[in-house]
């Protein structure tokens, strides 16, 4: 079982490095933060295709919510662990590089405490989410929950749907394409995935339970335990406040079209 957690370990920092080799090569005049920045953005889409197709998998598979298993449940878990911890290291080097291509050579003239600390509190909020992710939810995926709710595990696999979306986002602003029709209809993408995949998923989690039990849906949290509700509200609240910048941005750039005033745009969330 623990042989998908070793795969995981080499595929995810061996596609990063081959991305930024092909990347280095091939686009000779990018610097080193696009590549670093683009080979992380494609790294994290082909993760998070991997996550939908495996969460896809897993609900269509398991008729029963709470006992049906599927071997993928746990099988991704493993397997997707490595990339949590990969993608910070990869974050503070795409940080590192952007910083230093602004001209913060001074403050970003090596690796240093002073760097790891900057990073750390530009993106506290996703290190967390990850660190959540490899150190609470992967040790009860595998271990604490006897071999029950793999269709709610596959569900929440499923979130990662609107990840590829986002990250094109970003690469057609690395690329200077922001401005094109193509960045507009990927952010309607973004918003309809984010909106779908990411908060409407917790709805029809409860509701799919209430199905079964006969439970009707404003009523299913009752029957729950506390814990199971507390860890819903645990993952479902950064969802909703990265939804809500993701709507700021979105707002912004309508203004832009409009002709309105350009504010300085903040960087929406990477999304795992």
């Amino acid at each position: 079982m623990f042989s998908a957690l070793a795969y995981g370990a080499v595929v995810f920092p061996g596609l990063f490095y081959g991305f930024r080799t092909l990347l280095r090569r091939t686009f000779t005049r990018w610097s080193d933060a696009d590549v670093v920045c683009v080979s992380e953005r494609l790294v994290s889409s082909i993760h998070a295709c991997l996550a939908t197709a495996a969460g896809i998998t897993v609900v269509t598979n398991c008729r029963d919510v709470m006992t049906d298993s599927h071997w993928l449940a746990n099988g991704f878990a493993l397997f997707g662990a490595p990339y949590m911890a990969y993608d910070i290291y990869a974050m503070y080097l795409s940080h590192y590089h952007v910083q230093r291509a602004r001209g913060h050579s001074g403050s970003y003239g090596g690796h240093s405490l002073q760097t790891a600390k900057a990073f750390l509190v530009k993106d506290r909020m996703m290190v967390v989410h990850h660190l959540a992710l490899l150190l609470v939810f992967l040790p009860i995926t595998v271990f604490f929950r006897r071999g029950l709710g793999d269709f709610f595990i596959g569900c929440l696999f499923v979130t990662e749907l609107s990840t590829p979306f986002i990250s094109m986002g970003k690469i057609f602003i690395q690329l200077g394409l922001d401005d094109t029709r193509l960045y507009r209809l990927n952010g309607v993408a973004v918003l309809l995935s984010f909106f779908t995949c990411r908060l409407l998923v917790f709805p029809f989690m409860y509701w799919m339970y209430g199905r079964q039990f006969g439970v009707p849906l404003h009523r299913v949290a009752l029957h729950l335990p506390l814990h199971c509700n507390l860890g819903n509200l645990a993952i479902l609240a950064p969802q909703v406040y990265w939804f809500s910048l993701l709507l700021r941005k979105a707002n912004r750039l309508y203004l832009r079209q409009k002709g309105g005033p350009r504010d300085g745009d903040k960087d929406g969330p990477k999304a795992d």
